[in-house]
Protein backbone atom coordinates (compact mmCIF):
# COMPACT_ATOMS: atom_id res chain seq x y z
CA UNK A 1 0.00 0.00 0.00
CA UNK A 2 1.65 3.30 -1.25
CA UNK A 3 2.09 5.91 1.95
CA UNK A 4 0.34 9.50 2.08
CA UNK A 5 2.37 11.91 3.60
CA UNK A 6 0.56 13.74 6.35
CA UNK A 7 0.23 16.58 4.48
CA UNK A 8 -1.33 14.90 1.92
CA UNK A 9 1.38 14.10 -0.57
CA UNK A 10 3.16 11.16 -1.69
CA UNK A 11 2.71 8.41 -3.99
CA UNK A 12 -0.71 7.27 -2.74
CA UNK A 13 -2.66 10.82 -3.16
CA UNK A 14 -0.93 10.93 -7.02
CA UNK A 15 -2.48 7.98 -7.69
CA UNK A 16 -5.65 8.19 -5.72
CA UNK A 17 -7.72 8.66 -8.94
CA UNK A 18 -6.11 11.24 -10.43
CA UNK A 19 -7.98 11.90 -13.33
CA UNK A 20 -10.88 12.91 -10.73
CA UNK A 21 -8.34 14.91 -8.67
CA UNK A 22 -7.21 17.08 -11.10
CA UNK A 23 -10.56 17.87 -12.41
CA UNK A 24 -11.49 19.15 -9.00
CA UNK A 25 -8.29 21.06 -8.42
CA UNK A 26 -8.86 22.80 -12.39
CA UNK A 27 -12.71 23.54 -11.17
CA UNK A 28 -10.54 25.34 -8.18
CA UNK A 29 -8.34 27.10 -10.62
CA UNK A 30 -12.06 27.92 -12.67
CA UNK A 31 -13.37 29.51 -9.88
CA UNK A 32 -11.08 31.95 -8.77
CA UNK A 33 -9.83 33.02 -12.69
CA UNK A 34 -13.37 33.38 -13.32
CA UNK A 35 -13.95 35.77 -10.90
CA UNK A 36 -10.79 37.70 -12.12
CA UNK A 37 -12.98 39.26 -15.20
CA UNK A 38 -16.60 38.76 -14.83
CA UNK A 39 -16.88 41.45 -12.01
CA UNK A 40 -15.48 43.89 -14.79
CA UNK A 41 -18.09 43.57 -17.26
CA UNK A 42 -20.62 44.29 -14.36
CA UNK A 43 -18.86 47.31 -12.66
CA UNK A 44 -20.56 50.14 -14.59
CA UNK A 45 -24.60 48.50 -13.30
CA UNK A 46 -22.83 48.04 -9.68
CA UNK A 47 -21.44 51.47 -9.91
CA UNK A 48 -25.32 52.64 -10.41
CA UNK A 49 -27.15 50.31 -8.63
CA UNK A 50 -25.03 50.87 -5.45
CA UNK A 51 -24.47 54.84 -5.82
CA UNK A 52 -20.12 54.29 -5.72
CA UNK A 53 -18.60 57.27 -6.96
CA UNK A 54 -16.12 57.06 -9.91
CA UNK A 55 -13.38 57.32 -7.30
CA UNK A 56 -14.63 54.72 -4.62
CA UNK A 57 -15.65 52.22 -8.00
CA UNK A 58 -12.12 50.46 -8.88
CA UNK A 59 -12.53 48.92 -4.88
CA UNK A 60 -15.21 46.57 -6.53
CA UNK A 61 -11.63 45.62 -7.64
CA UNK A 62 -8.94 47.03 -5.58
CA UNK A 63 -10.06 45.37 -2.49
CA UNK A 64 -10.25 41.57 -3.89
CA UNK A 65 -6.39 42.35 -5.55
CA UNK A 66 -5.27 44.26 -2.27
CA UNK A 67 -6.26 41.26 0.03
CA UNK A 68 -5.16 38.33 -2.13
CA UNK A 69 -1.77 39.61 -2.88
CA UNK A 70 -0.93 40.66 0.87
CA UNK A 71 -1.99 37.69 2.34
CA UNK A 72 -0.77 34.70 -0.32
CA UNK A 73 2.40 34.27 1.89
CA UNK A 74 0.34 33.12 4.68
CA UNK A 75 -2.14 30.89 2.43
CA UNK A 76 0.89 29.26 1.17
CA UNK A 77 2.57 28.57 4.93
CA UNK A 78 -0.68 27.72 6.10
CA UNK A 79 -1.03 24.92 3.33
CA UNK A 80 2.71 23.05 4.24
CA UNK A 81 1.76 23.32 7.87
CA UNK A 82 -2.05 22.87 8.76
CA UNK A 83 -2.60 20.97 5.72
CA UNK A 84 -3.67 21.37 1.51
CA UNK A 85 -6.75 19.75 1.92
CA UNK A 86 -7.87 21.71 5.07
CA UNK A 87 -6.46 24.97 3.07
CA UNK A 88 -8.33 24.29 -0.02
CA UNK A 89 -11.57 23.98 1.77
CA UNK A 90 -10.96 27.09 3.67
CA UNK A 91 -10.55 29.05 0.73
CA UNK A 92 -13.13 27.71 -0.75
CA UNK A 93 -15.63 28.18 1.86
CA UNK A 94 -13.99 31.75 2.37
CA UNK A 95 -14.60 32.58 -1.55
CA UNK A 96 -18.15 30.91 -1.49
CA UNK A 97 -18.93 33.46 2.05
CA UNK A 98 -17.95 36.69 -0.04
CA UNK A 99 -19.48 35.75 -3.18
CA UNK A 100 -22.94 35.27 -0.81
CA UNK A 101 -22.14 38.63 0.69
CA UNK A 102 -21.56 40.23 -2.51
CA UNK A 103 -25.08 39.33 -3.99
CA UNK A 104 -26.64 40.00 -1.27
CA UNK A 105 -24.85 43.58 -0.83
CA UNK A 106 -27.13 46.47 -0.54
CA UNK A 107 -24.39 49.02 0.25
CA UNK A 108 -21.40 49.91 -1.39
CA UNK A 109 -19.71 49.58 1.63
CA UNK A 110 -20.47 45.85 1.75
CA UNK A 111 -19.95 44.89 -1.32
CA UNK A 112 -16.43 45.75 -1.02
CA UNK A 113 -16.28 44.17 2.65
CA UNK A 114 -17.54 41.05 0.09
CA UNK A 115 -14.54 41.44 -1.97
CA UNK A 116 -12.21 41.14 0.64
CA UNK A 117 -13.33 38.21 2.01
CA UNK A 118 -13.01 36.43 -1.45
CA UNK A 119 -9.99 37.86 -2.02
CA UNK A 120 -8.88 36.45 1.58
CA UNK A 121 -10.46 32.95 0.34
CA UNK A 122 -8.30 33.40 -2.97
CA UNK A 123 -5.29 33.97 -1.07
CA UNK A 124 -5.63 30.45 0.70
CA UNK A 125 -7.08 29.11 -2.10
CA UNK A 126 -4.97 29.50 -4.79
CA UNK A 127 -1.26 28.40 -3.16
CA UNK A 128 -3.52 25.17 -1.88
CA UNK A 129 -4.49 24.54 -5.08
CA UNK A 130 -1.04 25.04 -6.96
CA UNK A 131 0.68 22.65 -4.39
CA UNK A 132 -1.33 20.20 -4.66
CA UNK A 133 -1.27 20.03 -8.49
CA UNK A 134 2.51 19.96 -7.86
CA UNK A 135 2.93 17.17 -5.14
CA UNK A 136 0.53 14.58 -6.55
CA UNK A 137 2.02 14.59 -9.93
CA UNK A 138 5.46 13.08 -10.64
CA UNK A 139 7.77 16.01 -11.79
CA UNK A 140 8.18 15.59 -15.37
CA UNK A 141 5.14 14.70 -18.25
CA UNK A 142 3.03 13.78 -15.85
CA UNK A 143 3.28 16.82 -14.02
CA UNK A 144 3.42 18.86 -16.78
CA UNK A 145 0.71 17.20 -18.35
CA UNK A 146 -1.24 18.30 -14.82
CA UNK A 147 -0.17 21.64 -14.96
CA UNK A 148 -1.58 22.01 -18.75
CA UNK A 149 -4.87 21.14 -17.78
CA UNK A 150 -5.30 23.30 -14.25
CA UNK A 151 -3.35 26.76 -16.44
CA UNK A 152 -6.07 25.74 -19.62
CA UNK A 153 -8.91 25.94 -16.68
CA UNK A 154 -7.21 29.01 -15.50
CA UNK A 155 -7.18 30.45 -19.04
CA UNK A 156 -10.62 29.58 -20.09
CA UNK A 157 -12.01 31.11 -16.38
CA UNK A 158 -10.55 34.82 -17.48
CA UNK A 159 -12.10 34.52 -20.65
CA UNK A 160 -15.21 32.70 -19.70
CA UNK A 161 -16.00 35.29 -16.86
CA UNK A 162 -16.23 37.85 -19.71
CA UNK A 163 -18.79 36.02 -21.65
CA UNK A 164 -20.95 34.83 -18.50
CA UNK A 165 -20.15 38.16 -17.24
CA UNK A 166 -22.23 39.63 -20.05
CA UNK A 167 -25.14 37.31 -19.86
CA UNK A 168 -25.82 37.32 -16.55
CA UNK A 169 -25.64 40.93 -16.33
CA UNK A 170 -27.81 41.62 -18.91
CA UNK A 171 -30.31 38.63 -18.03
CA UNK A 172 -30.35 39.08 -14.20
CA UNK A 173 -28.61 41.70 -12.86
CA UNK A 174 -24.86 42.17 -11.47
CA UNK A 175 -25.68 40.44 -8.12
CA UNK A 176 -25.52 36.96 -10.14
CA UNK A 177 -21.98 37.26 -10.92
CA UNK A 178 -21.13 36.77 -7.34
CA UNK A 179 -24.40 33.86 -7.00
CA UNK A 180 -22.68 32.29 -9.56
CA UNK A 181 -19.63 31.28 -7.31
CA UNK A 182 -21.73 29.93 -4.64
CA UNK A 183 -22.87 26.68 -6.11
CA UNK A 184 -19.76 26.03 -7.40
CA UNK A 185 -17.77 26.02 -4.59
CA UNK A 186 -20.40 24.36 -2.26
CA UNK A 187 -19.80 21.58 -4.91
CA UNK A 188 -15.57 21.54 -4.44
CA UNK A 189 -15.96 21.81 -1.19
CA UNK A 190 -17.99 18.05 -1.25
CA UNK A 191 -15.86 16.33 -3.70
CA UNK A 192 -12.41 17.66 -1.75
CA UNK A 193 -13.47 15.71 0.96
CA UNK A 194 -13.81 12.26 -1.15
CA UNK A 195 -11.25 13.00 -4.01
CA UNK A 196 -8.36 14.46 -1.66
CA UNK A 197 -6.26 12.59 0.66
CA UNK A 198 -6.58 13.60 4.43
CA UNK A 199 -4.11 15.83 5.69
CA UNK A 200 -3.50 13.65 8.56
CA UNK A 201 -2.17 14.98 11.94
CA UNK A 202 0.50 18.19 12.03
CA UNK A 203 4.00 17.40 11.91
CA UNK A 204 5.84 17.75 14.93
CA UNK A 205 7.94 20.17 15.69
CA UNK A 206 7.04 22.62 13.39
CA UNK A 207 5.58 26.21 14.61
CA UNK A 208 3.91 29.16 13.00
CA UNK A 209 5.97 32.30 12.10
CA UNK A 210 3.34 34.39 13.73
CA UNK A 211 5.79 37.43 14.28
CA UNK A 212 6.35 36.85 10.63
CA UNK A 213 2.61 36.29 9.77
CA UNK A 214 1.72 39.50 11.05
CA UNK A 215 4.45 42.07 9.52
CA UNK A 216 4.85 39.95 6.11
CA UNK A 217 0.90 40.03 5.37
CA UNK A 218 0.54 43.79 6.53
CA UNK A 219 3.66 45.02 4.82
CA UNK A 220 2.78 43.00 1.32
CA UNK A 221 -1.35 44.62 1.91
CA UNK A 222 -0.03 47.69 2.32
CA UNK A 223 2.61 47.72 -0.96
CA UNK A 224 -0.01 46.34 -3.08
CA UNK A 225 -2.54 48.51 -1.19
CA UNK A 226 -0.26 51.66 -2.63
CA UNK A 227 0.09 49.85 -6.40
CA UNK A 228 -3.47 50.07 -6.40
CA UNK A 229 -4.19 53.17 -5.28
CA UNK A 230 -1.06 55.32 -6.58
CA UNK A 231 -3.28 55.84 -10.23
CA UNK A 232 -6.80 57.21 -8.69
CA UNK A 233 -5.42 59.15 -5.76
CA UNK A 234 -2.16 60.08 -8.00
CA UNK A 235 1.40 58.29 -6.83
CA UNK A 236 3.04 61.93 -4.87
CA UNK A 237 -0.55 61.95 -2.96
CA UNK A 238 -0.29 61.38 0.82
CA UNK A 239 -1.84 58.54 1.62
CA UNK A 240 0.12 56.32 -1.02
CA UNK A 241 3.44 57.51 0.17
CA UNK A 242 2.72 56.45 3.47
CA UNK A 243 0.88 52.99 2.70
CA UNK A 244 4.01 52.75 1.06
CA UNK A 245 6.83 53.58 3.35
CA UNK A 246 5.12 51.81 6.16
CA UNK A 247 4.71 48.55 3.78
CA UNK A 248 8.17 48.95 2.76
CA UNK A 249 9.13 49.11 6.55
CA UNK A 250 7.17 46.22 7.87
CA UNK A 251 8.96 43.91 4.63
CA UNK A 252 12.21 45.03 5.65
CA UNK A 253 10.95 44.00 9.57
CA UNK A 254 9.70 41.05 8.10
CA UNK A 255 12.95 40.12 6.34
CA UNK A 256 15.12 40.48 9.67
CA UNK A 257 12.15 37.95 11.45
CA UNK A 258 12.80 35.93 9.29
CA UNK A 259 16.49 35.47 9.24
CA UNK A 260 16.80 34.66 12.84
CA UNK A 261 13.28 32.54 13.10
CA UNK A 262 13.68 28.61 13.62
CA UNK A 263 10.81 28.07 11.43
CA UNK A 264 10.38 31.22 9.08
CA UNK A 265 7.38 32.34 7.35
CA UNK A 266 9.02 32.57 4.14
CA UNK A 267 12.61 30.75 4.28
CA UNK A 268 15.04 32.58 2.73
CA UNK A 269 16.89 29.74 1.61
CA UNK A 270 14.73 28.96 -0.76
CA UNK A 271 15.70 32.03 -3.02
CA UNK A 272 18.91 30.12 -3.44
CA UNK A 273 16.98 27.94 -5.54
CA UNK A 274 17.30 29.74 -9.28
CA UNK A 275 14.82 28.33 -11.00
CA UNK A 276 11.86 29.47 -8.05
CA UNK A 277 13.54 33.03 -7.96
CA UNK A 278 13.81 33.27 -11.63
CA UNK A 279 10.26 32.22 -11.35
CA UNK A 280 8.95 34.78 -9.56
CA UNK A 281 10.02 37.73 -11.92
CA UNK A 282 8.88 35.86 -14.82
CA UNK A 283 5.26 35.67 -13.14
CA UNK A 284 5.70 39.49 -12.09
CA UNK A 285 6.08 40.12 -16.29
CA UNK A 286 3.51 37.75 -17.12
CA UNK A 287 0.95 39.47 -15.10
CA UNK A 288 2.63 43.33 -15.92
CA UNK A 289 2.36 42.33 -19.27
CA UNK A 290 0.01 39.49 -20.34
CA UNK A 291 -2.02 40.06 -17.84
CA UNK A 292 -3.04 43.54 -17.83
CA UNK A 293 -3.88 43.61 -21.56
CA UNK A 294 -7.21 41.86 -20.95
CA UNK A 295 -8.67 45.41 -19.14
CA UNK A 296 -7.27 47.63 -22.39
CA UNK A 297 -9.01 45.07 -24.81
CA UNK A 298 -12.53 45.59 -22.73
CA UNK A 299 -11.61 50.09 -22.75
CA UNK A 300 -11.43 49.68 -26.73
CA UNK A 301 -14.22 47.24 -27.42
CA UNK A 302 -16.81 49.42 -24.79
CA UNK A 303 -15.21 52.43 -24.71
CA UNK A 304 -14.25 52.84 -28.67
CA UNK A 305 -16.34 50.50 -30.32
CA UNK A 306 -19.57 50.72 -27.80
CA UNK A 307 -19.92 46.96 -27.78
CA UNK A 308 -22.43 45.95 -24.38
CA UNK A 309 -21.47 43.71 -22.23
CA UNK A 310 -22.46 40.64 -23.75
CA UNK A 311 -20.79 41.92 -27.31
CA UNK A 312 -17.41 42.25 -25.27
CA UNK A 313 -17.90 39.01 -23.70
CA UNK A 314 -18.08 37.08 -26.99
CA UNK A 315 -15.56 38.98 -28.54
CA UNK A 316 -13.34 37.53 -25.84
CA UNK A 317 -14.25 33.79 -27.34
CA UNK A 318 -11.71 33.90 -29.85
CA UNK A 319 -8.89 34.29 -27.17
CA UNK A 320 -10.20 32.07 -24.34
CA UNK A 321 -10.06 28.73 -27.33
CA UNK A 322 -6.73 29.73 -28.20
CA UNK A 323 -5.38 29.95 -24.65
CA UNK A 324 -6.99 27.26 -23.74
CA UNK A 325 -5.08 25.60 -26.76
CA UNK A 326 -1.99 27.21 -25.74
CA UNK A 327 -2.06 26.00 -22.09
CA UNK A 328 -2.19 22.07 -23.33
CA UNK A 329 0.48 22.85 -25.90
CA UNK A 330 2.81 24.15 -23.31
CA UNK A 331 2.55 20.85 -21.10
CA UNK A 332 3.42 18.73 -24.17
CA UNK A 333 6.34 21.14 -24.92
CA UNK A 334 7.66 21.35 -21.77
CA UNK A 335 8.02 17.78 -21.61
CA UNK A 336 9.61 17.47 -24.54
CA UNK A 337 11.92 20.65 -25.00
CA UNK A 338 12.04 21.30 -21.18
CA UNK A 339 10.36 24.77 -19.54
CA UNK A 340 12.91 26.99 -20.39
CA UNK A 341 12.98 27.18 -23.56
CA UNK A 342 8.85 26.77 -24.40
CA UNK A 343 8.90 29.82 -21.46
CA UNK A 344 11.45 31.34 -23.94
CA UNK A 345 9.51 30.52 -27.38
CA UNK A 346 6.55 31.32 -25.64
CA UNK A 347 7.38 34.79 -24.28
CA UNK A 348 8.55 35.50 -28.17
CA UNK A 349 5.41 34.03 -29.77
CA UNK A 350 3.61 36.57 -27.22
CA UNK A 351 5.38 39.45 -28.07
CA UNK A 352 4.65 38.83 -31.73
CA UNK A 353 1.11 38.25 -31.35
CA UNK A 354 0.75 41.61 -29.09
CA UNK A 355 2.49 43.38 -31.90
CA UNK A 356 0.01 41.79 -34.28
CA UNK A 357 -3.38 43.10 -32.07
CA UNK A 358 -1.60 46.74 -31.65
CA UNK A 359 -0.88 47.68 -35.36
CA UNK A 360 -4.44 47.46 -36.43
CA UNK A 361 -6.20 48.70 -33.42
CA UNK A 362 -8.08 51.94 -35.15
CA UNK A 363 -12.08 53.50 -34.30
CA UNK A 364 -13.04 52.48 -37.03
CA UNK A 365 -11.13 49.15 -37.52
CA UNK A 366 -12.97 45.65 -37.24
CA UNK A 367 -13.33 42.20 -34.94
CA UNK A 368 -11.82 40.62 -37.77
CA UNK A 369 -8.35 42.91 -37.92
CA UNK A 370 -7.35 41.88 -34.49
CA UNK A 371 -8.36 37.67 -34.39
CA UNK A 372 -4.75 37.01 -35.94
CA UNK A 373 -3.04 38.94 -32.79
CA UNK A 374 -5.38 37.68 -30.88
CA UNK A 375 -4.64 34.10 -31.28
CA UNK A 376 -1.33 34.06 -31.12
CA UNK A 377 -1.29 36.43 -28.34
CA UNK A 378 -3.41 33.55 -26.36
CA UNK A 379 -1.75 31.01 -27.54
CA UNK A 380 1.62 32.05 -26.11
CA UNK A 381 -0.03 32.71 -22.88
CA UNK A 382 -1.42 29.98 -22.15
CA UNK A 383 1.80 28.11 -22.95
CA UNK A 384 3.86 30.27 -20.84
CA UNK A 385 1.22 30.27 -17.89
CA UNK A 386 2.08 26.20 -17.33
CA UNK A 387 5.40 26.05 -17.91
CA UNK A 388 6.66 29.11 -16.02
CA UNK A 389 4.89 27.60 -12.65
CA UNK A 390 6.28 24.11 -13.84
CA UNK A 391 9.75 25.90 -13.71
CA UNK A 392 9.39 27.42 -10.33
CA UNK A 393 8.39 24.17 -8.46
CA UNK A 394 11.43 22.77 -9.63
CA UNK A 395 13.75 21.50 -7.22
CA UNK A 396 11.79 22.60 -4.09
CA UNK A 397 10.44 20.07 -0.84
CA UNK A 398 7.72 18.77 -0.96
CA UNK A 399 7.04 20.42 1.94
CA UNK A 400 7.42 23.91 1.22
CA UNK A 401 5.34 23.76 -1.88
CA UNK A 402 2.58 25.40 -0.08
CA UNK A 403 5.06 28.76 0.40
CA UNK A 404 6.88 28.25 -2.66
CA UNK A 405 3.77 28.60 -4.66
CA UNK A 406 2.75 31.79 -1.89
CA UNK A 407 5.93 33.31 -3.24
CA UNK A 408 5.93 32.92 -6.64
CA UNK A 409 2.14 33.79 -6.96
CA UNK A 410 2.91 37.18 -4.49
CA UNK A 411 5.13 38.41 -7.70
CA UNK A 412 2.29 37.46 -9.77
CA UNK A 413 0.02 39.38 -7.63
CA UNK A 414 2.21 42.63 -7.79
CA UNK A 415 3.38 42.34 -11.49
CA UNK A 416 -0.61 43.11 -12.30
CA UNK A 417 -0.66 45.49 -9.90
CA UNK A 418 2.65 47.67 -11.25
CA UNK A 419 2.12 46.53 -14.73
CA UNK A 420 -1.95 48.16 -15.02
CA UNK A 421 -0.49 51.23 -13.08
CA UNK A 422 2.21 51.95 -15.61
CA UNK A 423 0.47 50.92 -18.76
CA UNK A 424 -2.81 52.99 -18.03
CA UNK A 425 -0.19 55.88 -16.93
CA UNK A 426 1.35 55.76 -20.72
CA UNK A 427 -2.10 55.30 -22.39
CA UNK A 428 -3.27 58.40 -20.52
CA UNK A 429 -0.41 60.30 -20.89
CA UNK A 430 -0.78 59.51 -24.58
CA UNK A 431 -4.83 59.95 -24.54
CA UNK A 432 -4.63 63.26 -22.64
CA UNK A 433 -7.77 65.45 -21.50
CA UNK A 434 -10.40 67.45 -22.87
CA UNK A 435 -11.00 65.73 -25.66
CA UNK A 436 -14.54 65.38 -26.65
CA UNK A 437 -16.22 62.77 -29.49
CA UNK A 438 -14.52 61.45 -32.76
CA UNK A 439 -11.27 63.21 -31.29
CA UNK A 440 -11.85 61.33 -27.82
CA UNK A 441 -11.93 58.19 -29.55
CA UNK A 442 -9.20 58.91 -31.49
CA UNK A 443 -6.81 59.81 -28.54
CA UNK A 444 -8.37 57.01 -26.41
CA UNK A 445 -7.38 54.64 -29.34
CA UNK A 446 -3.57 55.88 -30.02
CA UNK A 447 -3.16 55.97 -25.99
CA UNK A 448 -4.48 52.25 -26.32
CA UNK A 449 -2.67 51.03 -28.71
CA UNK A 450 0.76 52.60 -27.04
CA UNK A 451 0.18 50.58 -23.98
CA UNK A 452 -0.10 47.76 -25.53
CA UNK A 453 3.00 48.58 -27.99
CA UNK A 454 4.78 49.39 -24.45
CA UNK A 455 3.55 45.60 -23.19
CA UNK A 456 4.93 43.72 -26.39
CA UNK A 457 8.27 45.29 -25.61
CA UNK A 458 8.37 44.28 -21.78
CA UNK A 459 7.40 40.88 -23.01
CA UNK A 460 10.93 40.65 -25.11
CA UNK A 461 12.72 42.01 -21.80
CA UNK A 462 11.05 39.35 -20.23
CA UNK A 463 13.10 37.32 -21.86
CA UNK A 464 16.47 38.03 -20.61
CA UNK A 465 15.19 36.99 -17.21
CA UNK A 466 13.66 33.90 -18.20
CA UNK A 467 17.32 32.80 -19.61
CA UNK A 468 18.01 32.71 -15.68
CA UNK A 469 16.17 29.67 -15.22
CA UNK A 470 18.04 25.78 -15.18
CA UNK A 471 18.65 24.02 -18.49
CA UNK A 472 17.09 20.68 -17.83
CA UNK A 473 19.76 18.00 -17.26
CA UNK A 474 19.70 14.76 -19.51
CA UNK A 475 17.47 12.27 -17.47
CA UNK A 476 16.97 8.29 -18.09
CA UNK A 477 13.31 8.42 -17.34
CA UNK A 478 10.79 5.69 -18.99
CA UNK A 479 7.93 7.54 -20.59
CA UNK A 480 4.88 8.37 -19.21
CA UNK A 481 2.44 5.18 -19.69
CA UNK A 482 -0.79 5.18 -21.14
CA UNK A 483 -2.52 5.46 -17.75
CA UNK A 484 -0.59 8.81 -17.36
CA UNK A 485 -2.27 9.80 -20.77
CA UNK A 486 -5.53 8.33 -19.53
CA UNK A 487 -6.01 10.33 -16.22
CA UNK A 488 -4.55 13.73 -18.30
CA UNK A 489 -7.23 13.31 -21.22
CA UNK A 490 -10.07 12.16 -18.59
CA UNK A 491 -9.85 15.57 -16.45
CA UNK A 492 -9.54 17.54 -19.55
CA UNK A 493 -12.87 16.24 -20.51
CA UNK A 494 -14.28 16.45 -17.33
CA UNK A 495 -13.52 20.52 -17.02
CA UNK A 496 -14.76 20.77 -20.65
CA UNK A 497 -17.96 19.26 -19.40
Amino acid sequence: MNPVQADGTGPGASRRRPALVLALLALAQLITSLDYNIVYVALPEIGESLAFSSQTLQWVVSAYAVVFGGFLLLGGRASDLLGRRRMFVTGLALYGVGSLLGGLADASELLVAARAVQGLGGAFLFPATLSLVITSFTEGAQRNRALAVWAGAGASGMVLGSLLGGVLTQALGWESVFFVNVPLAAVAIALAYVLIPADGARAAGRSFDLPGALTGTAGATLVVFSLVQGPESGWASAVVLGAAAAGLLLIAVFLAIEVRSAEPLMPLRLFRNRNLSTGVATTFMFMATFGSLLYFLTVYFQGVHGYSALETGVAFLVPMVAGVVGSTVGGRLATRFGARTTILASLAVGAAGTLMLALPMDPSGSYLALVPGLIVLSLGQGALYTSMFSASSAGVDPMEQGIASGIVSTGQQVGGAVGLALLVAIANSVTGDGATGEALREATTDGLRTAVLVAAGAMVAAMAIALNFRRPEPEQTAPAGPADERAADSARESVAS
